[in-house]
């Protein structure tokens, strides 16, 4: 009986193992089915911002040394700044070439940049109530003076025609005769018609000078202009008359040249008061242009063609500092100048070395750095720098103080030696020590940049995985490149706030 217990006891504990192993398999194909699509990984959400572009390089760091320094270009020396024996710090002009229509050249690159920049600020602002209210003004000012044109204009008209062109005229008011005779019969009967008109439009002219307001004052100035028109063609018109006017009993030539001086005082009163009405319709046409782009403020296509000048002129700015860097003998690093054998007005090239330093016991990092990275690197560039026997965690602060001009070929590449100095003595770095380099080269405003890890590719090209709805979808992108190790740039497929996976499906 106690044996068939124990079969008994061991059948069932078999049984049972058998249906727990088939629970946990459940469970587990379960998970991989369920469990792991409701968790898709890790996850960013996008944003848009200013990025450093950086390239990172490894380099060697070495002992405070002597140094020889030279020219990058050929040129007539024309200044040297230190003596030997001089203590100078690192990036300290030595000597330079003659390069004077170079930095003028930069002086107004510069301005241009700064311009640019205001104005940028200026549409990014917006307009303000105060300036408004100035263009405002500027346009009420306007119009009662060109009011004025109008009315001066009429005056000196009615007195051009009525006190001084009328004295050629028997009866001009009613049936204008010229009062001398005309070789040209044709000429005679012009003038006498363009008399007859002028009256018309003289009294058309004065009522409206009584309507006249600042609030038809443009309109009204088109019309004055018209009558001006009249009044200059009979002018003129009459001194042709004058000119072929023919002296008799009547009319002596002592009073026709009379006329002809009267009537020159006409035309020249006629032509001011016709170039002030212009001037006056001119400014107010101005003004108005000026009140209306205010008020309307300034559009996003404003602002991102001044973004794109300001860009443009920041691009101007660094090419023109580098077009003075190869004139300028440049301190690599703190320390004392040992050699100075470049005199002012001697022709040098860039084969000779003509100054020497001597460092003062902060560490430099000699690194090469490839062609493809090499264009945006200059004197200057902040970097900063870990050391592999302290990890990546202890940073020391650095800066490129001379790339070479000349290239190094490295394994068959094309690289330039650039040599980096740390900012501050630290007992911590020895001659030797591996060097593990990051250089700050530029900033991209207003980018997507993401991790490169993030960017998956197939047969459509590169694309990101999205968040969208609960579920997760495909994305192809345009990609613009890396502006750091590991990072990726996005140049169109992705907007801010968007939520992606941080390893692609």
């Amino acid at each position: 009986m106690k044996e068939s217990l124990t079969s008994l006891g061991a059948f069932v504990f078999a049984r049972w193992r058998y249906a727990l192993g088939a629970i946990v398999i459940l469970l587990l194909a379960g998970y991989m089915l369920f469990g792991r699509s409701a968790n898709p990984g890790a996850t960013m959400t996008v944003s848009v911002g200013d990025f450093s572009e950086q390239i990172r390089v490894s380099g060697t760091v070495t002992a405070a040394q002597n140094v020889d320094l030279g020219f990058a270009t050929s040129g007539r020396i024309a200044g040297t700044y230190a003596k030997v024996g001089t203590y100078v710090e690192a990036g300290t002009i030595l000597a330079e070439t003659e390069n004077g229509d170079l930095i003028a050249a930069l002086a107004q690159k510069r301005a241009a940049l700064a311009e640019a920049q205001a104005n940028l600020a200026s549409l990014q602002a917006g307009t303000r109530p105060e300036e408004i209210q100035v263009a405002a003004t500027a346009v009420a000012s306007a119009q009662a003076s060109l009011v004025n044109a109008i009315q001066n204009a009429y005056t000196v008209c009615d007195d051009a025609v009525r006190n001084k062109a009328d004295a050629l005229f028997t009866n001009p008011r009613t049936n204008p005769k010229l009062s001398f005779s005309v070789t040209n019969a044709a000429l005679e009967s012009t003038v006498e018609r363009e008399r007859s008109t002028v009256d018309s439009a003289l009294a058309n002219w004065a009522l409206m000078i009584t309507k006249l307001s600042s609030a038809n004052a443009a309109d009204s100035a088109k019309q004055a202009q018209a009558y001006l028109t009249q009044v200059t063609a009979l002018l003129a018109d009459a001194n042709l008359a004058l000119n072929q006017g023919v002296p008799d009993q009547i009319t002596s030539a002592a009073t026709l040249s009379s006329y002809g001086t009267t009537l020159a005082t006409a035309r020249t009163n006629v032509n001011t008061t016709a170039t002030a009405l212009t001037t006056a319709a001119t400014a107010l046409d101005a003004a108005a242009s000026t009140l209306a782009l205010k008020q309307a403020g300034s559009t996003s296509e404003d602002i991102a063609a001044q973004q794109a000048a300001v860009a443009a002129a920041s691009a101007d700015v660094r090419s023109a500092a580098a077009k003075i860097v190869p004139t300028r003998v440049i301190a690599p690093f703190s320390g004392i100048v040992t050699r100075m054998d470049a005199k002012v007005g001697e022709i040098v090239s860039p084969t000779t070395s003509e100054i020497s330093m001597q460092s003062d016991g902060i560490f430099q990092i000699e690194t090469y750095i490839p062609e493809v990275s090499i264009a945006n690197v200059a004197p200057g560039n902040t970097a900063t720098t870990t050391l592999d026997a302290y990890g990546p965690a202890v940073e020391f602060p650095s800066d490129v103080v001379l790339v070479d001009p000349a290239e190094t070929v490295k394994d068959g590449v094309p690289t330039y030696k650039t040599t980096l100095s740390f900012l501050s003595p630290d007992p911590r770095i020895r001659s030797g020590m591996t060097a593990n380099v990051t250089i700050t080269t530029g900033t991209l405003h207003d980018a997507i940049v993401i991790p490169t890890a993030a960017v998956g590719t197939d047969a459509d090209g590169p694309y990101v995985s999205v968040m969208q709805g609960g579920a997760t979808i495909r994305r192809h992108v345009v990609a613009g490149g890396s502006p750091a190790l590991g990072r990726t740039r996005i140049v169109s497929g992705l907007s801010a706030g968007d939520t992606i996976l941080l390893s692609p499906r």
